[in-house]
């Protein structure tokens, strides 16, 4: 860049220059008043002087020259005109640099700008200023953009690539997690290429560079991680003081089905599995695997049979320098508790469920894989005698949670989470300090009325269980509150005496493409991050989404909801009476509470779907959590997909007569509430942020062959759809018209019925 331009506005310290800019900023050109006035007056007086004539302008006189220097006077002529060009040109590209390089360092530059100006400049210098520029926004918020990111470095020009790389590569070096997904990412969006072309392509490359244990960090060494105690070592009720070696960490953590957790196995080590994310990487493996053999079986009661035997043999290699990608903390895998495992519903494939114990750790690194603790060890509690007084005897732990049965551990003494350990150890001091505070606190008055109404109420409308259905084994389970499934599970786990004892749940899913649900799934943190912003009251629940492969994939699951499908089979009841049911009457609190939270996301997702064109809704793909929240799942057919591409799926969106009762009626408040929450969340924020939402689809069009972007307009249309060329009166007209139309589908019923004939779904 110029040095006028650098001395009008400084580079960041710690940054790079601006580079050379002429394109792609013309609205920000601006030509210098002084400059220009200067190159006119010189014209002007080099056709005076042709003339003959001797003006004296700003005070200055001008060179006399004679008639017969005519020739030369117009070739100086020619001369001075370029040289004023040439001036104007250097003086425009300056204010282009100035005021773009102004933009880049002010506040107002987000990494959302940095994107977009990554994928729309053709010129090299502002790329490779964005790709310094990435290192200065914090990690959560770039790995936002991670997809778009490592599709741009495969399918566009070497520029954009050399401008990313460094950037990838660095925080490879810093996270094992972020290289697995770059990785991960990598080798799913190479995929679309041709096999010839994939095989030498950037985005290859990068993998193998990835995968090859070059990017280890320099400074951190697991030599020093297995030498160092761990966090939870001293936990541990064995009282080991034994630290696994390097040797035992590394090599016992690998989880193919044919390798033993010796330290004699030369495999491990091998190149094509490097130490770093060989574990994880055959812990996902060993996942997928048994997906695949669970496809294979008839009923889904053999696949649940299967699935608990498969993962209880997976249990041997563990723990592991394994982890979850999913969760939002570092941790380590150390058990599957196999029985609590279910099969989801799906006609052709075997999605599953799993919920997985893992220890949370302060960094994955350096800490230590943790001591395995068998699982028929008897572990020491405190004696039977003294459970009851904690109020909770060994009878009431076993029946408390009988929604589940649990399988794990049956013949074996089953020690109390340190948590309640230690409540039950402080209860008398605990009451000391009651008594002795009484006095200094305020007196607290509560109506006799309101405490007994509250209570019938909570007694009277305690959430139904669901019963054991063979062909939906996954009812029960996913019924079952979050809480009390916690409990239970560290009741019985070895590893759930220690404070840092965790569980997370994932559901694994073979020969489906995720691309599209993490897709749907930007967009849906993108409407939410913008309908906060403006403080719309709007909600939906985008779930984290792990793209393995181009086939195969992990889900966040939605924990305490069940889809209105489960609702209808099990409880035989409308939507309305079932929240009745669940919540009680339709004057009491709890009700109206999960009635306000019912429109609150119906009216969300019904933006959702509309953007989106999300297809395939029935009522096996929108659940409904303990909250009275609508959850849609599945994002399979959006934008410019549909089943078998017959579109049949005519409406804006899925709104049905139960939807409507729920909401107390066509003339009830809560549902002109839902249409005027629609009209708020397209009119002061969908469209104001417009450009947000269309460039995290518009670059992942980039060299895609996924089926939501079959045709040239699915761009055009989704620009379309946010009717920016409306007015608030045209727009809420519009919002009328939608809900009118997709309340009286026929398409919608149909597709119901369909499903229902189909695949049993209700």
């Amino acid at each position: 860049m110029g040095d006028s331009a650098a001395g009008r506005s400084p580079p960041e310290p710690g940054g790079s220059s601006l580079g050379v800019i002429t394109e792609g900023v013309g609205e920000l050109a601006l030509i210098d008043a002084e400059v220009a006035q200067r190159a006119c007056e010189e014209v002007l007086q080099k056709v005076q002087q042709l003339h003959g004539s001797q003006p004296v302008p700003n005070g200055q006189s001008c060179p006399v020259r004679c008639l017969d220097e005519a020739p030369r006077i117009q070739e100086e002529e020619e001369e001075g005109s370029a040289a004023a060009r040439t001036a104007r040109k250097r003086h425009q590209n300056q204010a282009k640099q100035s005021w773009l390089l102004r933009l880049f360092e002010s506040k107002l530059f987000d990494i959302s700008m940095a994107i977009s100006y990554l994928y729309n400049s053709k010129e090299p210098g502002v790329q490779a200023y964005i790709g310094n520029r990435l290192f200065c926004f914090r990690h959560e918020d770039v790995d936002f953009y991670l997809p778009q990111l490592l599709n741009m470095y495969i399918h566009m020009d070497e520029d954009v690539g050399d401008a990313i790389k460094p950037y990838i590569v660095h925080r490879c070096r810093q996270s094992i997690d972020f290289s697995l997904q770059c990785a991960l990412l990598l080798g799913a969006y190479s995929s679309d290429m041709h096999i010839s072309t994939q095989r030498h392509s950037r985005g290859t490359k990068l993998r193998r560079l990835i995968l090859s244990d070059e990017l280890k960090p320099a400074g951190r060494r697991r030599e020093l991680g297995a030498a160092l105690p761990g966090p939870d070592t001293g936990l541990s009720p064995s009282k080991r003081t034994h630290q696994r070696s390097k040797s035992d960490a590394t090599v016992s953590i690998s989880l193919s089905s044919n390798l033993k957790r010796t330290a004699s196995n030369p495999k491990v080590e091998s190149e094509e599995e490097p130490a770093r994310l060989a574990p994880e990487r055959e812990f996902i493996k060993s996942l997928m695997a048994i997906g695949k053999r669970l496809a294979t079986l008839p009923t889904k009661e053999q696949k649940t049979q299967r699935l608990i035997s498969e993962l209880s043999l997976l249990n041997h290699k563990l723990p592991a320098r394994a982890w979850l990608p999913t969760a939002a903390f570092e941790h380590h895998v150390v058990r599957v508790p196999h029985s609590q495992a279910v099969v989801l519903n799906s006609k052709d494939k075997a999605p599953y469920l799993i919920y997985v114990e893992v220890l949370e750790c302060d960094n994955f690194d350096t800490a230590s894989v943790p001591a395995r603790i068998p699982e028929n060890r008897i572990r020491s509690t405190r004696s039977a005698e003294n459970l009851p007084e904690c109020g909770m005897g060994p009878e009431h732990r076993a029946g408390s949670f009988s929604t589940v049965p649990n399988y794990d551990n049956d013949d074996l003494q089953v020690e109390l989470p340190e948590m309640h350990t230690n409540s039950c150890d402080n209860i008398s001091q605990f009451s000391v300090d009651s008594i002795t505070s009484q006095e200094s606190r305020e007196p607290v008055f509560i109506a006799a009325g309101d405490i007994r109404r509250r209570l019938s109420e909570q007694l009277a409308h305690t959430p139904t269980a669901f019963r054991r259905d063979p062909e939906d084994p996954s009812a029960v389970a996913l019924k079952e509150p979050w809480q009390e499934k916690v409990r239970r599970i560290r009741e019985a786990s070895p590893y759930g005496h220690l404070p840092s004892w965790r569980l997370l749940s994932v559901i694994v899913k073979c020969g489906d493409d995720l691309r599209q649900e993490l897709l749907a799934f930007q967009v849906l943190k993108q409407l939410q991050w913008i309908w906060e912003q403006e403080r719309v009251p709007l909600w939906i629940r985008p779930y984290k989404i792990l793209v393995i492969s181009a086939d195969s994939g992990m889900i966040e699951p939605v924990l305490s909801a069940v889809s209105l499908h489960q609702i209808k089979k099990q409880s035989q009841l409308s939507l309305l009476q079932y929240l009745r049911q669940e919540h009680g009457p339709s004057n009491s609190e709890s009700f109206l509470s999960a009635q306000r939270n019912f429109v609150r996301s119906c009216a969300g997702y019904s933006l959702v779907c509309y953007l989106l064109q999300v297809k395939d809704r029935h009522n096996g793909n929108i659940l409904l959590d303990a909250e009275g929240h609508i959850i849609h799942i599945d994002f399979g057919f959006i934008l410019s997909s549909s089943p078998r591409n017959l579109g049949f799926e005519t409406s804006a969106f899925k709104l049905t007569t139960e939807f409507v009762d729920v909401m107390g009626g066509l003339d009830g408040d809560m549902f002109n509430y839902y249409k005027m929450l629609m009209l708020q969340g397209l009119i002061g924020a969908a469209r104001k942020h417009m450009d947000k939402v269309v460039q995290i689809v518009e670059i992942m069009q980039q060299g895609s062959q996924l089926p939501c972007f079959h045709g040239s307009s699915t761009i055009r249309h989704l620009k379309e759809r946010f009717h920016m060329n409306l007015t608030e009166e045209q727009l809420q007209l519009l919002v009328e018209q939608m809900v009118d139309g997709s309340m009286r589908s026929i398409t919608t019923k149909l597709y119901d019925g369909f499903q229902y004939l189909t695949n049993g779904i209700m």
